[in-house]
């Protein structure tokens, strides 16, 4: 039996099952749920030879009806006009409202799968099948869907809950190294903001405890989505450190040069330094942090980081309020706060620093 954690949110109330061999028991999992039988699984080409084969065999031995849609690897598929294709798709094949979509995959796969199922028919059944890391730890829970615009990542998109997540922790063994080690700057990022004895654990590497790693991560990311569903309160709001100046990366960069944990890394680091000269984070704890990026096989620098060009875009960040960006910061490892009272000369100077590794 997988472990289940409970997500509870003023909209929906689900859990995020967490065990081995998940795919091939997907059907039963979903039958308590009373979906409709029409099943529409969302999957890009890195996944499909390696995991639809599982889903696919279960949902249609259980009598689902399913379709699939395959959409190319990577970042630049979250885009208004994959999100418009997937939409005809559906409607060709006359899918209603108890129609179900899946996302099978990582973080891409599930913000574009959710916002799709936000979207069709004002709002179908939507479950989260993550496939990566990160996509367990961190994007599968907690409802946001979405694509990027030109001007920035996640700039389209809906607050969406899954009807479950579904974690097979037999789907980490494939992943790549550098997926992997993306997945782990989430993973870090949770232990900087509300867990230090978390933070301690990965600190010198890459764990190999998966259940109990994904579980409290999973933990983490649920307490706070329920304290603050929409991002309203900015409980949730603590949940981007590092992703500031970690979006402005990717997208300055070009989608799919930094995966999206690579350019939080990059953004861990920057917040860290920011951390230091605004709050009086410890010396010692921002080399800890950048320790423990090094150590996961993480970047910690954007070579020739163009300092205007990541300004601009993090001037276009959904963060920004009222024209000041809502930064999150440390006082101290595990305890995070978001303040709009950082001098900008502290951001030119640790954007001017991200060029370079640490010394």
């Amino acid at each position: 039996m997988p472990t289940l954690v409970p997500v509870n949110t003023p909209s929906a109330h689900y859990h995020v099952a967490i065990g081995h061999g998940l795919l091939r028991e997907a059907a039963t999992l979903l039958a308590p749920l009373q979906l409709g039988k029409k099943v529409a699984v969302i999957a890009d080409a890195n996944v499909t030879p390696i995991h639809s084969p599982a889903l696919l065999t279960s949902l249609q031995q259980a009598g689902y009806e399913t379709a699939f849609y395959e959409v190319r690897p990577g970042e630049t598929t979250k885009d208004l006009s994959v999100f418009a294709q997937i939409l005809s798709f559906l409607a060709q094949k006359r899918f209603d409202r108890q129609s179900t979509v899946i996302s099978l995959g990582g973080g891409v796969v599930g913000d574009l799968g959710g916002f799709v199922a936000a979207s069709f028919l004002r709002g179908v059944h939507f479950v989260q099948i993550p496939t990566t890391l990160l996509s367990m730890v961190d994007s599968s829970v907690g409802g946001k869907t979405g694509v990027n615009l030109p001007e920035g990542k996640n700039l389209v998109g809906a607050f969406y809950q899954p009807r479950i997540v579904l974690a097979d922790l037999d789907t980490l063994k494939t992943l790549p190294p550098r997926e992997l080690a993306a997945g782990m700057a989430e993973v870090i990022k949770h232990g900087i903001i509300a867990d230090a004895a978390l933070f301690d654990h990965v600190a010198q590497g890459t764990p190999s405890d998966w259940e109990q790693v994904v579980r409290r991560n999973v933990e983490i990311k649920a307490a706070v989505v329920a304290a603050d569903e929409h991002e309203t309160s900015g409980k949730r709001a603590q949940l981007n450190f590092g992703h500031t100046v970690g979006h402005a990366i990717e997208t300055v960069a070009g989608y799919g040069q930094y995966l999206h944990g690579e350019g939080v890394a990059i953004g861990m680091r920057a917040a860290a330094h920011l951390s230091n000269i605004v709050l009086g984070l410890p010396a010692a704890d921002v080399r800890r942090i950048e320790d423990a990026i090094a150590a996961n096989h993480l970047p910690l620098h954007f070579p020739n980081a163009p300092r205007e060009k990541l300004l601009d875009v993090m001037s276009r960040d959904k963060k920004v309020r009222a024209g000041n960006i809502n930064w999150v910061l440390i006082p101290r490892l595990g305890e995070a706060i978001t303040t709009k009272n950082v001098p900008p000369g502290a951001v030119e100077k640790v954007l001017d620093l991200i060029r370079n590794e640490p010394e």
